[in-house]
């Protein structure tokens, strides 16, 4: 079954239902990219009128984690995922539409092969951009992901 974003925000609806309730959607997949958006909303919002930094956090970390479970089913084994760090920066107030990316496929691919070839797994730290309409930077989140083959 190929992870579609259709798949994924139902997902997000059945699991993580405080992500889609508060407007997270993934719009876009593809091997090396993903794509989600939010947008400024009363449910999002922090006493600032701006997005509350949490609901930007989970936008961003569902691009890279996306990307890991799109990676996790090509491979067909049971490998487990675990976010083990993650570091932010908040460049400007997130208003409006706000869309977020990570283009990390390609190193996830590498993280993948050693976790299959080690024992002890593997880790990749995975980036997303956050982006308002205006195409400014407006946040910067680096997820560490943990990826382990499961016996």
């Amino acid at each position: 079954m190929k992870l579609t974003p259709k798949k994924i925000n139902t997902f997000l609806l059945l699991k993580l239902p405080s992500a889609w309730f508060c407007g997270v959607r993934l719009t876009e997949i593809s091997s090396a990219k993903s794509i989600a958006c939010v947008k400024l909303k009363w449910i999002n919002q922090n006493p600032f009128n701006s997005m509350y930094f949490a609901v930007q956090a989970m936008a961003a970390e569902l691009t890279t984690g996306a990307l890991v479970m799109q990676s996790i089913q090509k491979e067909k084994r049971k490998i487990s995922m675990l976010v083990a760090e993650n570091k932010a920066e908040f460049l400007k107030k997130a208003k409006g539409r706000i869309h977020f990316s990570c283009q990390d496929g390609k190193a996830l691919d590498e993280a993948m092969k050693r976790c299959l070839t080690q024992d002890e797994g593997s880790t990749i730290w995975m980036k997303s951009i956050g982006v308002n309409e205006q195409n400014e930077c407006v946040a910067v989140f680096h997820f560490k992901w943990t990826l382990k083959l499961k016996n």
